[in-house]
């Protein structure tokens, strides 16, 4: 572990590095409070030992600091004090102390109390992995490894704020697999998982580093296509469909022989401020108009 200890006394500073050091971990020492905050932001430490009263900060003053700073990481905090009467210690704690120690340092009660950090960070950073991963798979559709509607909606709100912001323009492609259902009876439900995947790989090799594809539900899938127009956006989509044909996947339940695509596009500009979900519903309904002009095609909202 990395260990900042604090402490104005040149002695005690010396006591405690050496604890520290023959414990196994890093240490880094501050002579006053303002040190021990400089080091803390450029270092993070995972255990903050620091004395009570000392110049700058003092040890509570610290101990609020780096709670009030803290994001994802642990830090475990002991306050080292001359005073140990029980307003004192609840001061410490509840000032955000994890543990506290007397003074004069005993080297040993020291090493105890790191070796209760040592766990108790190991445990915060494990539960930081997991919330991290959590989070992830809550905005991530399992079948095909895309983002789901979750991811969605956060996505679109940040992107037309900045296009609204900065007059610029930006465009979504609502898609859907023509005949699906039939697929899905004629192959199973299993050959239905592996086309989706194979259709969503191929939205996603189709699309520019800033575009972003989605899957919207069942067999639908968005593309979010920032600073794009609706001219461009169609050129994207027909690449896009051709990338689907290109799969030559069998359906004998379509008439071309093939599983295709079908997409609706709509756009957000200067001239036309629509909010967000209005977009969508603009592109949804440009993805029935396509499918009831015969499928397989791409169709611009009105």
């Amino acid at each position: 572990m990395k260990v900042l200890v604090a402490d104005d006394d040149p002695g005690s500073l010396l006591v405690a590095r050496a604890a520290v050091e023959r414990s196994g971990h890093d240490c880094l020492t501050a002579a006053d409070g303002d040190q021990a905050w400089a080091l803390y932001l450029e270092h993070q430490p995972d255990v903050v030992v620091t004395d009570w009263m000392m110049p700058g900060l003092d040890g509570l003053a610290l101990c609020r600091a780096i709670r009030a700073r803290e994001q994802e990481l642990y830090t475990y905090v002991v306050l080292l004090t001359s005073q140990g009467s029980r307003d004192d210690v609840l001061a410490g704690l509840e000032a955000g102390a994890d543990d506290y120690v007397t003074k004069p340092l005993d080297p040993f009660v020291l090493h105890a109390r790191l070796l209760v950090a040592r766990r108790i960070t190991t445990l915060h950073a494990d539960l930081a992995h997991y919330r991290k991963v959590l989070s992830l798979q809550a905005r991530t559709d399992p079948l095909t490894g895309l983002h789901n509607r979750l991811k969605l909606s956060k996505d679109l709100e940040q992107l037309h704020l900045r296009s609204q912001r900065y007059a610029e323009q930006y465009s979504v492609a609502m898609c859907d697999v023509d005949n699906f259902k039939s697929y899905n009876d004629i192959y199973g439900h299993q050959a239905g998982d592996l086309a989706l995947r194979a259709v969503a790989a191929a939205l996603r090799g189709s699309v520019r580093k800033s575009d972003v594809v989605y899957r919207y539900g069942g067999e639908e899938f968005l593309l979010v296509l920032p600073q794009q127009s609706a001219a461009g956006a169609k050129a994207l989509m027909e690449r896009a469909l051709e990338a689907v044909r290109d799969l030559a996947i069998v359906h004998a339940g379509d008439t071309s022989g093939q599983l295709r695509l079908s997409a609706g596009i709509s756009s957000f500009s200067p001239e036309h401020p629509v909010d967000a979900y209005a977009l969508l519903g603009e592109a949804d309904a440009a993805l029935y108009a396509a499918k009831a002009a015969g499928r397989n095609r791409v169709e611009l909202a009105r």
